[in-house]
Order: C-alpha cells, then structure tokens, then sequence
C-alpha cells in the first residue's frame, strides 16, 4: 500500500474547504442566482473544487 503525501494533499484540502465556504457564505446572502437557487447549493456542495468556480462564474446574478 502506497503513503499519501500530505503535504502536496493538505493544501488543496483546505483550499477546497475555503472556497466552498465563501461559495456558500456568498450564496445565501444573493437574493437572485443565474438558474433556480437550490440548484447552484448542489452544485457548490457536491461538483468538488469545481462547484464553487461555476458557481462565481456563472451562478451570480449582476446587482446592475
């Protein structure tokens, strides 16, 4: 069985962790989202590092 490496692993761990958090934090206070709001929660929880990139990509709305 192979050791993991931690210290290549932990920091993307965390960066993962982070992003999702602001992700999150910035959904809930977004009255209005690109798409149905309970949607872009799925994809900011359960698309991985991914999620929360779509999500300050696509998923908010212009306050414009």
């Amino acid at each position: 069985m192979t050791d993991i490496n931690w210290a290549l692993i932990a920091p993307l761990i965390i960066i993962q962790f982070i992003l999702m958090i602001i992700a999150l934090v910035d959904w809930i206070r977004m009255k209005n989202t690109n798409g149905p709001k309970w949607v872009w929660l799925l994809i900011i929880l359960f698309v991985s590092t991914l999620g929360p990139i779509l999500y300050f990509i696509f998923g908010r709305k212009d306050h414009s």
